[in-house]
């Protein structure tokens, strides 16, 4: 189930750090951002030792499958626009249940590396986001929300998904 990881809030802090200061400045992402109206857009914009940036786009109705970080910690920053976040939460049965959350430009939202979440654009205007991961991502696991259970569909790996 999605909660904030209380097993190393210095890392998701620090995480939090680097994703607001990247996404204060555009002129360091070596990239601009692009819109697809087939899909998202995203490019990693670095990788660091212990974590790396990406940039993501985001036009009206576009979003990803609930999904984990594959053990990997993070934050993101809206820089424009406005995202809605569904985080996986055990219901008043034991089911699990989606809780929506939005975020406007300059919001940041840290995760721990458990978090299983689905981010849309249900907002009329496009949004750009900056994702920041500790460690590197090397998978990600989609699921399925089905009669109050969360379900794998795949898993994902880098270097071979995206």
């Amino acid at each position: 189930m999605s909660a904030l990881d209380l097993e190393a809030p210095g890392r998701v802090g620090r995480l939090q750090d680097i994703a607001r200061r990247v996404a204060a400045d555009p002129a360091s992402w070596g990239a601009a951002p692009r819109f697809n109206a087939a899909s998202r857009w995203y490019s990693r914009l670095f990788a660091a030792e212990d974590h790396e940036a990406w940039l993501l786009t985001w036009l009206p109705g576009q979003s990803t499958d609930l999904h984990d970080h594959g053990g990997s910690a993070g934050t993101f920053v809206v820089v424009s626009g406005t995202l809605t976040e569904e985080t996986v939460h055990a219901g008043a049965s034991g089911s699990a249940v989606l809780r929506a959350d939005s975020f406007r430009a300059g919001d940041a939202r840290p995760f721990g590396s458990q978090h299983v979440h689905r981010i849309v654009n249900t907002s009329s205007a496009p949004a750009v986001s900056l994702h920041v991961y500790g460690p590197a991502l090397t998978q990600i696991t989609r699921y399925r929300l089905r009669d109050g259970a969360l379900r794998v569909l795949e898993i994902d790996r880098a270097g071979v998904a995206w």
